[in-house]
């Protein structure tokens, strides 16, 4: 279970799911025609007066669909029911809680009529539009599925399923079956258990069943499971049928503390088997979880020192868990939480903004936030380095309640870790030991060949991050909201001689100067003065500020087509080698508005999160540059920086703040003015092609200056032929072997999902068969160029069994500029079609890959 972390759906080997509305808005799927999304807005000294005006007319709008939908109700007319409530959520989302039960009873009347009437396409836009709006993700898979089973080529169909399929089966649950040392270990500790007396069994988030199953094979006369989510329970269902044991172990769709005896389950048992930890042991609730067993669902635990029968005393599977920690140097953990230079392709980032990605910005803040991310270091690119031993960070025993309860209560702790290897100190790595019993344990160390990934500390915030052979990292220990903390990581130079090891927070010093000496060389947090704007970034967002070839060759061809545009003496002193300084920008300017004030350029930045290209582009001459940044502590970053670098106010501006709606994000600046450049994102951080970016770049061509590009121009996609057992490991369940001959797969691989992102081939365990090949060109800019399917020949260099097809883009701003997303330096990660069934292939034969294009979407199989 490698990704038991809660990355939600973004997180590694997750499909994001999209959603229609952010660009197109609500008339997508009313019929609105798209063009009226490019009209001119209504000047400014009208728009106050205009938004009054409309958010009475919402109103009254809102009100009259909710009478019309309860009249239609009460008509039993379902599908004008579902309209009207459909048009109420657009327009007020603010109503979702108190619209939800009776939009979802008209949502599921209105789906089985549609059902019954075989309407697949209507069927699955119906379901498309609530999972947007409210997140009904069960009952839309089920649909998504049933439209798939009734068309096998529907493709909307199919990549919806595909995107709830993560959210609804997680991707470290094929992981965790796959890995038979696992299993097994579970297997042998329930049998010595059930056979030592415990012969009631309580299997606390069951998902597939498998302990459970265990548990009846071991001999146990009574078998209870519970699951809280309701695909899983449904799937650990059919799995227990399939394994003819219904009859024999109880399944309950719930969350164990909501079970009651004797409501539910008729007894106190006296095993409870689990594994509902992460990476970080603690965040998926195994506390609080055992916490309530011990009080209300298990036999009182079994006295110390007595030999007595098992079967009349409660137990716990696992028995305790230990847990360790090392510092590393790891150049990929930094450059996904630390920005690295004080300038990026000619732009100065101010001092006075600090970027933190969210595992140190919330670290002391009340809000509940994961405090860590996770990584399987054995294939993290480039590698990490060990700066300290492994040192054990603390232990806890499940069969204890008082200790159990006593971990959320429990003040923080200091601990210390040598330093043995100097470097940067990048992170803190966590991982354990789950002790089963006394005999069985799984180690989820980076060490060992484990499914598991390890919990990963950033660390972030210090004046200086090197040390040195002696010195001392630092860090406080908690265990808080469920989550095991590490935080105020520090470290202690050698000079200083003080031992910080005492873990009751107290300090052994010689005097007051011994003192001082101590404090001046413990590297604590920096602290900017009181002007200090902290920035929040997702990782990804600070890996795509390190990304430095992807900025200086954005600002490269930014300057090519601005001097085509406006060959003038202010554009051809532009600063596009990054030599001239921002005041000589700013005087440029100053003089330009006193002798003919050039007609500035007007560029529109639409790519996602946090860029700063817009600032980019100021830099290159009289331009007007607009960012579709959104947060308000990412526009008051970029401010600072736009001012750092002497822009005038005017140069840049927050695009979304001059709109009424988002969906007309792609409109003109003013009805007399057209873009010169719009920068559009292409392709996603997972390696896929983002949705809707053809439509995207359909209306961006209607908006361009004559002369104007859409940056990228066009995109190139490339693939490979591989033979990857781990990526075949990673993305079914093998059959019944490494299940110990129980029957799961053929239930859980109906949520397998064909397309594996967040890759980095660096490290994919992987044999390349075949030579990289140009599978597909997306043309933005000319459209005529595009084709929905082609084939491309493939030669086999190397014997082997082709399992996937990893594939990457070149992106080309311009003939002249491009990017490779498997480069080194790309903040993108790659992704690959995993087929069903491997290949054989020889050196010379030659395979014929089938590549289509469908709305962004893009499916690659083998032709036989």
């Amino acid at each position: 279970m490698p990704v038991r972390a809660r990355q939600g759906m973004d997180g590694p080997g997750a499909v994001p799911l999209h959603v229609n509305f952010v660009f197109f808005g609500f008339g997508t799927h009313l019929g609105i025609p798209k063009a009226v999304l490019a009209l001119p807005r209504m000047s400014n000294c009208n728009a106050k007066f205009h938004r009054g005006g409309r958010e009475v007319s919402r109103r009254e709008l809102v009100s009259r669909s909710l009478q019309s939908a309860q009249h239609c109700l009460e008509e039993q007319d379902f599908g004008p029911a579902y309209a009207h409530y459909l048009l109420v959520l657009n327009l007020a989302p603010e109503l979702k809680t108190r619209v939800k039960e009776t939009f979802q009873f008209t949502l599921f009347q209105w789906a089985e009529e549609l059902h019954s009437l075989a309407r697949v396409q209507d069927l699955f836009n119906c379901y498309e539009q609530a999972l947007e709006l409210m997140g009904f993700r069960d009952e839309a898979a089920g649909y998504f599925h049933k439209a798939v089973k009734l068309n096998p080529d529907f493709a909307d169909a199919k990549e919806n399923f595909y995107r709830v399929a993560n959210w609804l089966v997680e991707r470290w649950h094929f992981i965790m079956l796959n890995d038979a040392k696992r299993n097994l270990t579970y297997l042998k500790a329930i049998e010595k258990a059930v056979r030592s007396g415990c012969n009631s069994v309580l299997d606390i988030g069951t998902g597939t069943g498998i302990l459970s199953m265990f548990a009846k094979k071991a001999g146990a006369s009574r078998v209870y499971a519970c699951e809280l989510s309701k695909t899983m329970y449904e799937l650990a269902r059919d799995v227990v049928a399939a394994n003819n044991m219904e009859r024999e172990i109880k399944l309950l769709h719930l969350k164990s503390l909501d079970i009651e005896i004797p409501e539910h389950i008729p007894e106190r048992v006296s095993l409870v088997v689990t594994e509902t930890v992460d990476a970080g042991l603690f965040g998926e609730g195994i506390v609080e979880s055992l916490i309530h067993a011990w009080e209300h669902l298990l036999l009182q635990p079994k006295p110390k020192n007595q030999e007595v029968s098992a079967g009349d005393y409660g137990r716990v599977i696992p028995a305790s868990a230990t847990v360790f920690g090392m510092a590393v140097e790891c150049k990929e953990i930094r450059r996904h939480h630390r920005v690295g230079m004080p300038e990026v392709a000619g732009v100065c980032l101010s001092n006075t903004v600090q970027f933190f990605s969210p595992t140190y910005a919330f670290a002391g803040s009340e809000e509940t936030v994961e405090p860590y991310t996770t990584e399987k270091l054995s294939r993290i690119p480039g590698g990490y380095i060990p700066l300290t031993e492994p040192c054990q960070v603390m232990t806890v025993d499940f069969n204890d309640l008082q200790e159990l309860k006593s971990l959320a209560t429990r003040k923080p702790w200091k601990l210390s870790l040598p330093v043995t290897e100097g470097g940067i100190l990048d992170a803190v790595v966590v991982w354990f030991v789950l002790q089963l019993d006394d005999e069985h344990a799984l180690s989820t160390s980076p060490s060992e060949e484990t499914c598991w990934e390890q919990a990963v500390y950033p660390v972030q915030g210090l004046l200086d991050y090197s040390v040195k052979t002696g010195d001392t990292v630092m860090m406080e220990v908690c265990c808080q909201d469920c989550y095991l903390k590490i935080q105020k990581i520090s470290s202690l130079t050698s000079e200083c001689g003080m031992d910080f090891s005492d873990r009751d927070n107290t300090l052994s010093l010689g005097n007051e100067a011994e003192l001082c000496n101590a404090l001046a060389g413990l590297q604590t947090t920096s602290k900017q003065a009181g002007s200090s704007q902290v920035c929040v970034l997702e990782s990804t967002e600070i890996a795509l500020l390190n990304d430095v070839p992807y900025h200086e060759c954005f600002k490269a061809a930014m300057s090519k087509v601005l001097l085509s545009l406006n060959p003038s003496k202010d554009l051809q002193s532009m600063d596009v080698d990054g030599h001239s300084s921002g005041m000589n920008l700013q005087e440029n300017q100053n003089k330009g508005s006193l002798d003919e004030a050039p007609d500035p350029l007007y560029i529109l930045d639409v790519s996602e999160g946090f860029s700063i290209l817009p600032i980019i582009a100021g830099k290159l001459g009289p331009v007007r540059a607009y960012s579709s940044v959104e947060k308000e502590e990412h526009q008051a970053a970029l401010n600072i920086i736009s001012e750092a670098n002497h822009f005038p106010k005017e140069t840049l501006e927050f695009w979304l703040s001059h709109l009424e709606e988002e969906s007309v994000v792609l409109q003109r600046p003013k009805s007399d003015k057209l873009w010169s450049i719009i920068i559009l994102d292409v392709i996603e951080t997972s390696g896929l092609i983002q949705q809707e970016v053809m439509e995207k770049a359909a209306i961006s061509r209607c908006l361009l200056h004559s002369g104007g590009k859409i940056f990228p121009q066009y995109v190139l996609v490339y693939g490979m032929l591989v033979e990857s057992e781990s990526l075949l490991l990673e993305s079914a369940v093998q059959g019944t072997e490494p299940t110990l001959g129980f029957n799961i797969a053929p239930f859980i691989n109906q949520f397998k999902v064909p397309v594996r992102v967040y890759l980095d081939l660096s490290t994919l365990p992987c044999v390349p068969l075949s030579n990289p090949t140009e599978l597909l060109r997306l043309d933005l800019m000319n459209p005529l160029l595009n084709i929905p399917s082609r084939e491309a020949k493939v030669q086999i260099c190397k014997s082997g069994r082709v399992t996937a097809i990893p594939f990457w883009y070149h992106i080309h701003l311009d003939e002249d500029h491009s990017l490779n997303t498997s480069s080194e330096s790309s903040h993108w990660k790659q992704a690959a079609v995993v087929l069903d069934e491997p290949i054989p292939v020889q050196v010379g034969d030659e395979l014929v890959l089938d590549v289509q294009h469908h709305k962004s979407n893009i499916s690659i199989t083998v032709k036989r």
